[in-house]
């Protein structure tokens, strides 16, 4: 029997309460351990995609799969348990005193016993290179800090599948290649939204363009990136720099 896919969208679409059309029969499979960039101009529909991969919306019409498992109101607590989503605003889902308990949050509502709590917490910080910052408050950390701070609280839930909304935004340079150099390390299935194109040619494998909540190319980033001419019409511009190598993918 064929292992399911990690991510699958069957015939998705979403219309908004105004009569926004936000995605229009999204067909997308995302196999376990890869890791895709969305891109798109605003309004491309990326967002709303990402917001069904783990129940924040729910298909008005089609269907969304995690690891085969449907995305419905029964199955949304494995679904979060599966799928860490990251804001594209850390604010928005920073909220406790510290750091630590931020991060333990979301560990020590799924019943896990204290100790365990404190191991992953501890490991989660090591991973994004906070550990250091545990007993701060949250709000009182740089751009950079709180990104990585959202991103270990994410991964303390031990995710399969990881989804960032615009992860490099508002983040300085030194910032954006730290974040850049811990997304290449990470082993969960990765799925971004971003408008950062030389982000998405460093750090993923696959990029996927979509235009008015439809998909324009599935590809290489390099030779999606290459085609000029689709780039102008969904309103998109090949980055300036190439990382070293990445034009021979």
């Amino acid at each position: 029997m064929a292992t399911p896919a990690a991510v699958e969208l069957r015939d998705l679409a979403h219309v908004y309460p105004d009569g926004t059309a936000a995605l229009r029969g999204v067909d997308l499979r995302i196999e376990a351990g890869e890791t895709v960039a969305l891109v798109g101009a605003n309004g491309a529909g990326k967002s709303t995609l990402l917001a069904h991969l783990n129940g924040l919306l729910t298909a008005a019409e089609g269907q969304v799969l995690i690891a085969g498992m449907a995305v419905a109101p029964a199955t949304l607590r494995e679904i979060r348990r599966r799928v860490g989503y990251v804001f594209q605003q850390a604010d928005d889902q920073l909220f406790m005193p510290t750091v630590a308990e931020d991060v333990a949050f979301g560990p020590s509502n799924l019943g896990l016993d204290a100790a365990t709590v404190a191991a992953r917490v501890q490991a989660a910080l090591e991973r994004v290179a906070a550990a250091h910052l545990s007993a701060r408050a949250p709000w009182r950390l740089s751009g950079g800090e709180k990104r990585a701070v959202a991103i270990a609280g994410v991964l303390a839930m031990a995710p399969e599948v990881l989804v960032l909304d615009e992860p490099s935004s508002d983040l300085d340079p030194a910032a954006r290649r730290r974040l850049i150099e811990l997304l290449k390390g990470l082993p969960q299935t990765l799925v971004l939204a971003t408008h950062d194109l030389a982000l998405a040619l460093e750090v993923c494998r696959r990029v996927v363009v979509l235009s008015e909540g439809r998909v324009r190319a599935d590809g290489a980033p390099a030779a999606v990136f290459a085609d000029a001419a689709l780039l102008a019409q969904c309103r998109l511009e090949m980055p300036a720099w190439v990382p070293a190598g990445l034009g021979r993918l």
